[in-house]
């Protein structure tokens, strides 16, 4: 049975996603402020977080920033905040998915379902991937260029995968979203846009090789030229 953790100081909203969840056939355990939810999410064995931003003792995106210290357990936020750079920011920090209250439980049981796919997923190949000087190792959750280590966020190293596997081939901005952030994702293309920046910033402009091209009116694609 999988387990979800599910970090909100709202009691009535956690008693309620416990006994939806529960219904669904997850187990389910509960923490109502920061420092107790961080604590569990470190010692606990889960499969999948829910995690509030607004909380106490410790705020969501800093319990966020500590788990990924340690874990790649798939996360979502749940906010109430809907602003484009709240939810870039509790991406960045490595949140795999956010769903803003109010939510239908049903969208947000589909993303859960997505995340913990996409998790399952991450095990069943290992791949090892070359575009020039440019190398990504899946399994040790590496980029180097010239052998020289590039520091991602979660987010930024499975768009560079999907990049990579995709070299030489124009991809859409909404065949990104779905694939990267998931297909029932509901926020803004220009999501894509910010995380390609950081990505060109770290690779493309600190190299002095452009490897990621911008085809206008379609998307993006990554070739060594």
């Amino acid at each position: 049975m999988q387990r979800i953790l599910i970090i909100e100081d709202e009691v009535k909203i956690a008693r309620f996603l416990e006994l939806e969840l529960k219904h669904e056939g997850y187990e389910v355990i509960q923490a109502h402020d920061g420092r107790a939810g961080l604590e569990k999410a470190l010692k606990e064995k889960i499969d999948l977080i829910l995690l509030d931003i607004m909380l106490p003792g410790l705020n969501g995106m800093e319990v966020c920033r500590r788990i990924r210290m340690s874990s790649d357990v798939p996360l979502i936020m749940l906010t109430a905040k809907d602003q484009t750079m709240d939810k870039v920011m509790g991406l960045d920090f490595g949140a795999d998915d956010y769903i803003t209250k109010p939510f239908a439980i049903e969208e947000l049981l589909a993303r859960i379902r997505t995340a913990l796919k996409r998790k399952r997923g991450t095990f069943e190949t290992h791949h090892i991937l070359r575009v020039g000087n440019l190398k990504l190792d899946e399994e040790q959750h590496l980029v180097t260029y010239n052998e020289h280590t590039i520091e991602l966020t979660k987010r930024e190293f499975d768009l560079l995968f999907y990049l990579m596997e995709n070299q030489s081939i124009v991809l859409s901005r909404d065949k990104i979203l779905e694939k990267v952030w998931g297909y029932d994702y509901m926020g803004d293309t220009n999501v894509v846009d910010v995380y390609v920046r950081y990505l060109r910033g770290k690779i493309d402009e600190k190299y002095n090789d452009k490897l990621i091209h911008t085809i206008r009116g379609v998307g993006y694609l990554l070739k060594n030229e």
